[in-house]
């Protein structure tokens, strides 16, 4: 499936048409010659502290300046006030970042039940998220079926995500808005899941193995706790799709990050682009705290992750 794409042109001769564009939060470039191509429409920012929002607008966009990716970014700060988007609604493949959505299918399964996880869906769950197992993945959502995946999708208000076809849990369409429900969903008190479930799935989201920390934690001030899910995957159209999500907890810490790239040529330029726009996004939301967050080194690509996604036409 080819998303829409959200680029406008605008003749420069009518500023009526471009006050309009300005308006709806889409900025195209000149028409200045044939061919000329629209620019992104623009990060949208709020926030209760002072600056903050025109900060973190401005850097994110400087972040993506000059990238080949289509991105989503959403963001919410809990202890500023902030929340930020880019491309909230556009839909993206899953890749490996749906299966926090198959865990929180799972907990909330049992929680429905009376009942704890088994052992053996235990070492499904954790192989799962922190190693990015796809037969442990493909086990799960076959005992699910997409009936219960579909109930947690509704119970979370995740309107816009759909899972995939014919078992491919891979190829489940996501937005960025959705997946920051996910995310809140698991890191604030909630009627869908208990306080037991969300503690379990963060810590395994906290166990991620080395190699598979990249994206959003680059650029994390030391000391705080993070919890990540990355996916990727390749198709002959759009290329590489790169996700992360990521929920970054401790003291004076309470945000979630998403991003999504896809037509990345390759797997390291869609990481690339995650890392830019997270770094940004943590300077910014750490600034007035402390000076860990300028010194903190990035999570790097090293060695490249191999994941093997469930065959697709």
């Amino acid at each position: 499936m080819r998303p829409t794409t959200t680029g406008q042109h605008v003749h420069t001769r009518s500023r009526a048409a471009l006050s309009l564009a300005l308006a709806a939060g889409i900025l195209t470039a000149p028409v200045a010659r044939a061919g000329a191509a629209t620019e992104s429409p623009a990060v949208v920012c709020a926030s209760a502290r002072a600056g903050l929002a025109t900060r973190l607008s401005r850097d994110i966009a400087a972040a993506l300046r000059g990238r080949s990716a289509t991105t989503a970014v959403a963001l919410r700060d809990h202890t500023t006030g902030t929340r930020c988007t880019l491309r909230g609604d556009r839909g993206f493949d899953s890749a490996s970042v749906v299966k926090v959505t198959v865990l929180a299918a799972l907990l909330r399964d049992a929680r429905t039940d009376h009942r704890r996880l088994t052992r053996h869906e235990s070492d499904l769950a954790t192989a799962m998220i922190t190693r990015s197992d796809n037969a442990a993945t493909t086990a799960l959502w076959r005992r699910l079926g997409v009936k219960r995946v579909t109930a947690l999708l509704r119970l979370a208000g995740m309107t816009r995500t759909v899972p995939g076809d014919g078992g491919h849990w891979g190829l489940t369409r996501i937005t960025a808005k959705d997946e920051q429900r996910l995310l809140e969903l698991l890191t604030h008190r909630n009627p869908v899941l208990g306080n037991r479930s969300r503690a379990y799935a963060l810590g395994l989201m906290r166990r991620v193995v080395a190699p598979q920390r990249w994206g959003t934690p680059a650029g994390a001030p030391r000391g705080t706790t993070i919890q990540v899910k990355n996916g990727w995957l390749p198709r002959a159209t759009h290329g590489w799709r790169v996700h992360s999500i990521g929920a970054f907890t401790g003291p004076g810490h309470d945000y979630t990050i998403t991003v999504l790239t896809q037509d990345n040529a390759r797997m390291r330029d869609g990481v690339a682009t995650i890392q830019a726009v997270s770094r940004a996004v943590h300077k910014d939301l750490n600034k007035d705290l402390n000076s860990a967050a300028a010194t903190a080194k990035p999570y790097t690509l090293s060695p490249t992750p191999r994941e093997v996604m469930p065959a697709v036409p």
